[in-house]
């Protein structure tokens, strides 16, 4: 068992008229903390539903309120595990918010898309949303010597729950290859009805090479031999999934800003290595650049969850060549971050960017990375 932050966030939310909404990819821990909420309610009649069960669904396809409340029985709190699946879930859990304000819901889904769509209107003003990701450092390290000693192993397995507890690293890729092969498509999938999931595999171990790079859709497409619709289709279904974000390029006052480019990253490192099948280690990789970068940017996304603040993140660069990695916009401030993994690699802040915009500025390696990344 990990101590997830989110679980006092959600909490603090319990039973205040609202369904609480949890997105996230499969496997990073939606149900364990569902079912940890559960046993902490001690004096509450609680219950856990999974809406993949055939009867679980029957249950919910009518929208009679009688009928539903017969079926979810006398209960204080109630988790809908994978609503998705649940045909107009808007609509039910509308009513059950509205009918029996007295009742906790808690809906999880594996992915935004469909969730966001079937509930985003129906629940407008009834609900509050936490999104999940694999777990962060601070949820597994107590410290910055801890965390250091555990560096090279998240770097290369990822944070995974089911990974990360895996002492054995090969048990440690055998775990990744499973979630990969068996859940990491399941829902575009199914959402689609592709049949060509080589396509997606493709798809995602180009990304997953090109790491920190911006991305093309046009040149990515003539290399799977799609049009570049279809590529930009499949990327947003798979940052809807929860495999991979995107990062925007930043401009606002100077000439010759990159306005349209992108870069793509990965919500877990052990994914992106799995998909590529390297898990070597660190000392004799050519990609530890791109992968200091990503899990740097993963760090600085999860800690300012965990301080329940939303900056608007980009990367930012110029034409001329000058760049900056990671860049957080909140408050009125802009906060700047290169990546660089070795100490000894300089890194300096692009003179044009630093005029015109004035952020604080900050350098990030293996060996202050643990201060910086959390304060």
């Amino acid at each position: 068992m990990f101590q997830r932050f989110l679980f006092q966030q959600i909490v603090s939310q319990l039973y205040k008229g609202k369904v609480i909404v949890i997105y996230g990819a499969r496997r990073v821990g939606k149900t364990t903390i569902c079912r940890e909420i559960l046993n902490s309610e001690t004096n509450k009649k609680t219950k856990y539903l999974n809406a993949e069960l055939l009867s679980v669904r029957e249950a919910f396809s009518q929208s009679n309120e009688v009928k539903i409340k017969n079926f979810i029985g006398d209960v204080d709190l109630l988790v809908i595990d994978e609503a998705q699946y649940i045909e107009n879930v808007g609509l039910i859990l509308k009513i059950l918010v509205d009918t029996y304000p007295n009742i906790q819901v808690i809906a999880t889904g594996s992915s935004s898309f469909d969730l966001v769509n079937k509930i985003g209107e129906p629940l407008t003003g009834r609900a509050r949303h936490f999104s999940m990701f694999p777990l962060a450092v601070s949820e597994v390290c107590s410290d910055a010597i801890s965390a250091q000693s555990m560096l090279e192993k998240i770097l290369i397995y990822g944070l995974y729950p089911s990974v990360f507890k895996e002492n054995d690293y090969a048990e440690s890729a055998k775990e990744l290859e499973e979630i990969v092969s068996g859940y990491l498509y399941k829902d575009i999938l199914e959402f689609e009805s592709l049949k060509h999931s080589d396509k997606i595999v493709k798809l995602l171990q180009m990304l997953a090479l090109q790491v920190g790079s911006e991305v093309s859709s046009i040149e990515l497409g003539k290399s799977l031999r799609m049009d570049r619709a279809t590529v930009e289709k499949y990327i947003d279904l798979l940052e809807k999934c929860f495999v991979i974000f995107r990062l925007r390029s930043f401009s606002r006052n100077l000439r010759k800003e990159l306005t349209k480019s992108c870069k793509i990253y990965f919500y877990d490192l052990g994914i992106r290595n799995s998909l590529i099948r390297n898990y070597n280690p660190l000392t004799i990789r050519n990609d530890i650049g791109a992968l200091w970068e990503n899990f740097c940017i993963l760090e600085r996304m999860k800690q300012n969850q965990k301080a329940k603040i939303s900056p608007n993140i980009y990367f930012w660069r110029h034409y001329s060549g000058q760049e900056v990695d990671y860049l957080e916009e909140y408050g009125g401030r802009i906060r700047a971050y290169e990546f660089k993994y070795s100490p000894n690699q300089r890194a300096k802040a692009p003179k044009a960017f630093m005029e015109a915009y004035h952020p604080e500025f900050n350098v990030i390696n293996k060996e202050n990375w643990y201060e910086c990344l959390f304060t």
